[in-house]
């Protein structure tokens, strides 16, 4: 029955996309050979051809899905482009008003949701421009003078970037505010820290916590550095080698906000370096999540049990009713392929297309904003997860009793002493191996004679040098986990916020 179901449904599936298809062929034919005499949501280069694309094909290439998240940027770079044409005289002052008004009232209408976007039209620009022909007539006909699609939509990504870009990292810089606020109430948190998964030496929570804030401002800054980089305008280039017509390209830059125009009209349709720039970044965001999320699944079991993540956070099973899974942190951990394959597929597209623009790049966007999305949504998710968890301060201080995490500071104890560190280190090896040969589970259980019987250097001090809090509190150079020195880092931390705009 149930697959009877399915099969009925792909049939009447496939039939409505047949008719559809047939709808929009005879759309697009008609238009072709002229008799629908003002169809102004026809494809802009259908002039030329006196065959209309078939249904098809036009499904095929069309983008309005993807890029139509860029339309109040489209209509951004149109006001400049049509006040720059009227400036130069390539347009009157009374068609330039026309077209303002004209893109105006479309910008309010599409933040209203008054107008909605046309899925007919092939992409943003054809239909902003079809649109703003149908309300104001021959003059919206007049914008596209001087610029081509090549240019227009370099233009329209670069600042659509600049807008969106901020609020990415708005919600990173939220971010390292929770963590810095969450470091500030566990400076005195002891838990062991891990090299190769293994014990390694006592650390705290506090400095854990700022080790993953850290990693987030690289990622805004190298967000800062791509944003620095795309602020220069391509619309000018034309198609790809500039226009005849007195464009004033400077003008253009100047009232977008960019600091100049592209250097060279072939450069600036061919470049998508920004596209995968951004999704480096990106990449590398999401890396830093997914290393925290594998921490916090870690944690978050039996074994571990470091952390309780709140159960608005976690999930069920559907046997076993006693399971509480992180499947927010493994879900972000899972998404990295998503984001890392995003990039790939930029690096592939890019890597044999020959100067200029090539239709291979309207694949870019897609990529683009697939990662964008999800390191955002990740993000946000990610810090909502962490603020609700409640860490196991005494499963975490237990954890550092055993394993010889003090193994290091005994050695830096004879080190203080004037004994040569690679044989202070040999002392502390034989002194583990002796526990481990007696089975003892630290060196504290260890008497002061079988300290000396090592080295003659040992005293009775030895024993509160190497508690757990003692090794922690003595790691006092700059960045360590003293709690004097990560409260400079939470310092720090919340002044590149402070610095960044977020408080």
């Amino acid at each position: 029955m149930k697959e009877k179901f399915v099969e009925n449904f792909l049939f009447g599936l496939r039939f409505n996309i047949i008719l559809t298809m047939k709808d929009l062929s005879k759309d697009f034919s008609a238009a072709a050979h002229g008799t629908i005499t003002d169809n102004n949501h026809a494809a802009l280069w259908h002039g030329r051809f006196a065959e209309g694309p078939d249904a098809a094909a036009v499904e095929f290439e069309t983008s309005i899905h993807v890029d139509e998240r860029m339309a109040l940027d489209d209509i951004k770079g149109s006001k400049a482009h049509a006040a720059m044409l009227a400036s130069q005289k390539i347009i009157s002052k009374e068609e330039n008003e026309a077209i303002q008004s004209g893109l105006d009232s479309i910008k309010a209408d599409l933040e209203s949701g008054k107008l909605a976007i046309d899925y007919s039209a092939e992409d943003i620009h054809s239909f902003v421009e079809a649109t703003l022909t149908d309300r104001i007539g021959e003059p919206g006909k007049k914008l596209h003078t001087g610029r081509s699609r090549n240019d227009q939509i370099a233009l329209d990504e670069r600042l659509y970037l600049c807008r969106v870009i901020p609020e990415l990292q708005k919600n990173i810089l939220s971010l390292i505010k929770t963590l810095a606020d969450i470091a500030s109430v566990h400076t005195q948190t002891l838990m062991p820290g891990f090299t190769h998964m293994q014990h390694a030496q006592p650390v705290s929570l506090a400095h854990h916590l700022c080790a993953w804030a850290w990693s987030l401002t690289r990622d805004y800054d190298r967000l800062s550095d791509s944003v620095r980089r795309i602020k220069k305008s391509p619309l000018g280039s034309g198609a790809l080698a500039g226009s005849g017509l007195p464009l004033n390209r400077e003008m253009v830059a100047e009232s977008l906000d960019f600091d100049c125009p592209t250097e060279n009209s072939l450069d600036s349709v061919s470049d998508r370096d920004y596209c995968i720039e951004f999704s480096s970044d990106f990449a590398l965001l999401q890396s830093h999540l997914s290393r925290m999320c594998e921490e916090v699944v870690i944690w978050s079991t039996t074994e571990f049990s470091f952390i309780d993540l709140s159960e608005k956070w976690s999930t069920g099973s559907s046997i076993m009713p006693q399971k509480k899974n992180p499947d927010f942190a493994e879900l972000i951990r899972g998404r990295t392929g998503k984001v890392y394959g995003d990039l790939i597929s930029l690096l592939v597209m890019m890597k044999g297309l020959p100067l200029s623009y090539d239709r291979d790049m309207q694949e870019d966007k897609a990529a683009l904003f697939d990662a964008l999305d999800a390191v955002q949504g990740n993000v946000i998710v990610f810090e909502a997860m962490i603020k609700e968890a409640r860490w196991n301060v005494a499963k975490m201080a237990a954890a550092c009793d055993g394993g010889f995490l003090n193994a290091t500071d005994v050695a830096d104890y004879l080190v203080k002493k004037g004994m040569p560190f690679r044989t202070a280190h040999g002392v502390s090896a034989r002194l583990v191996r002796a526990c481990i040969d007696r089975g003892l589970s630290k060196l504290e259980e260890l008497s002061l004679a079988d300290f000396k019987k090592e080295s003659p250097l040992f005293e009775d001090d030895i024993f509160g040098q190497i508690s757990p809090e003692g090794c922690m509190r003595a790691r006092k150079t700059t960045g360590g986990p003293a709690p004097e020195r990560v409260m400079e880092q939470i310092k720090a931390l919340n002044d590149f916020c402070s610095s960044s705009g977020l408080l």
